[in-house]
């Protein structure tokens, strides 16, 4: 089943708990939480306090998407704040099978991501020790970015590698997912489709998850 992942990095910041409730009502599966140090790209947003609070807004998965060096050193604190997935940055840390580890020690699902330049190779040797990967279709940093040209034949490599490494990986799929590239993009091979301006952009979030879902589950999906 395909679902959706609104990122709340694209909705109001002085009503996050708001947000998400009504993204909740209006179908989300997922809420997807980008976190960002100022270093490993060039943004500030939200740390593990935040996440607690926001927490009691929602039974929703937490999908929290650690876009900082060194990872592994907040691992504690993020799983600690009520996340129930973290994914980390192949590039971000040098002992990626360690944080991985610690993720899962923590009970929680593993995934680690890639910057759209980064070849997927990269992510062979620990595809079978997580849980989901996700494959960047902008630069990350900022929200409301157009999805990369070219992007789509590097989601259906990442799609084919999870089928032949790792069958149970979800693949998740970030960065300018909109009505009019959903399709395409899900047909490529995306389990998971985060979009953020698409959706706390709209002025009808009901409508526009609907609508998402309505062509993930139409019964003719062009190739």
């Amino acid at each position: 089943m395909k679902m959706i992942a609104p990122s709340i990095l694209s909705a109001d910041g002085s009503r996050l708990g708001d947000e998400i409730t009504a993204v909740e009502a209006a179908g989300a599966d997922w809420i997807h939480i980008d976190v960002m140090d100022g270093h490993f790209v060039p943004n500030l947003t939200i740390g593990p306090g935040l996440i607690a609070s926001l927490r009691k807004a929602t039974r929703l998965p937490f999908d929290v998407h650690l876009m900082i060096e060194n990872p592994e050193q907040y691992i504690d604190a993020f799983a600690e704040a009520g996340s129930d997935w973290i994914t980390i940055h192949v590039e971000a840390t040098v002992h990626l099978h360690r944080t991985v580890a610690l993720i899962r020690e923590k009970g929680l699902k593993a995934g680690v991501s890639l910057n759209p330049a980064t070849p997927l190779v990269r992510i062979e040797p620990i595809l079978p020790d997580i849980d989901l990967l996700l494959v960047m279709t902008v630069n990350p940093g900022f929200g409301g970015q157009k999805f990369i040209e070219g992007s789509l034949p590097r989601i259906r490599e990442a799609k084919e590698m999870i089928r032949t490494l790792a069958p149970k990986v979800l693949l998740e799929v970030d960065g300018g997912v909109t009505l009019q590239n959903i399709r395409t993009i899900a047909n490529a091979g995306a389990d998971i489709l985060v979009a953020g301006s698409a959706i706390f952009g709209s002025g009808d979030y009901a409508e526009t998850i609907g609508a998402m879902k309505a062509l993930l589950t139409a019964p003719t999906v062009p190739v």
